[in-house]
């Protein structure tokens, strides 16, 4: 599936958040643009993904796609270090990575993509 062209589009950050298949309750994903065909190694997706208050995850993440993080608001705890707002990481394929928890939730903009 490939991006469609958004021009400045406001947002309902109250709808159309789902739990992604393998995050515990607590954990939303937003689909913002495009989607992964994780079958065929294609394509590139952007999304939101918030923490609840009090959420977290209990094992470290390993996939086979590139992603990058940006922490837009609230707080991102991973292995004991604390994050705040304007922090970003981009990970290559297969690198391990989590647990996280959010003590006061937070919202992260996420891109992910094959080469």
């Amino acid at each position: 599936m490939k991006k469609e062209h958004i021009e400045f589009l406001t947002l309902d950050i109250d709808q159309g958040w789902e739990i992604p298949e393998g995050y515990p309750e607590g954990v939303e994903q937003k689909i913002l643009n495009g989607g992964l065909n994780e079958t065929n190694k294609t394509g590139t997706r952007s999304r939101l993904l918030r923490f609840k208050p009090g959420a977290f995850t209990t094992e470290p993440f390993e996939h086979d796609f590139w992603e990058e993080v940006f922490l837009v608001s609230g707080n991102l705890v991973v292995a004991g270090e604390t994050f705040d707002p304007f922090t970003y990481a981009c990970r290559p394929p297969h690198i391990p990575h989590g647990p996280f928890s959010s003590p006061d939730g937070c919202i992260l903009y996420e891109i992910h993509y094959y080469d």
